[in-house]
This record gives C-alpha cells, sequence and structure tokens, in this order.
C-alpha cells in the first residue's frame, strides 16, 4: 500500500478523502501484458475502500515497466498515472 496526495471521491451521496492506494498483479503474460487490481483506501490499515478496478498494461509501457529495477514502484506509478493519481 502507497500514500498518494489525498483525493476527493464521491461514494453512496457523500464525498469522501481517498490517501492510500493498494495495488496486485492479477495476470501477467510475461511477454507482452498485464492486468493490475487496485483500490484507493481512505487510511492505510482500517481505512474504508473507496473505489477500485483493474487497468492492463500493454507494450511499449509494458516493457518499460517490466526492465525497471524497482518493478512494484514503477507499477504503483503506471497506476497512479493513468488514475490521474499522485504517489507521495
Amino acid at each position: 500500500m502507497k500514500a498518494i496526495q489525498p483525493v476527493q471521491i464521491w461514494v453512496n451521496g457523500s464525498v469522501q478523502t481517498g490517501s492510500w492506494i493498494n495495488a496486485y498483479i492479477i495476470n501477467d503474460n510475461l511477454q507482452s501484458f498485464a492486468t493490475f487490481y487496485w483500490a484507493i483506501f481512505s487510511a492505510e490499515d482500517s481505512g474504508n475502500k473507496l473505489s477500485e478496478g483493474n487497468l492492463t498494461i500493454v507494450e511499449p509501457d509494458y516493457s518499460v515497466w517490466d526492465s525497471t529495477a524497482d518493478i512494484n514502484l514503477a507499477a504503483y506509478q503506471w497506476i497512479c498515472d493513468q488514475l490521474g493519481l499522485t504517489l507521495i
């Protein structure tokens, strides 16, 4: 789980603040694409899940991500870039 710049999310009729993102890989063909599950939470340990979804990274981004030294951080950064979020 990584901290993100706080973001306002509309959830069930009210605005809530998301400050954490969690992600994990759910599929990777080890060649040209991978699919990530992501979720945004209000707090690191006991926060409410405010939003979730899946994103698929494909070429040419896949090759760049796959060759990065810190592949986990690169995955979080790519996911945040796609969602318009900022890691802190």
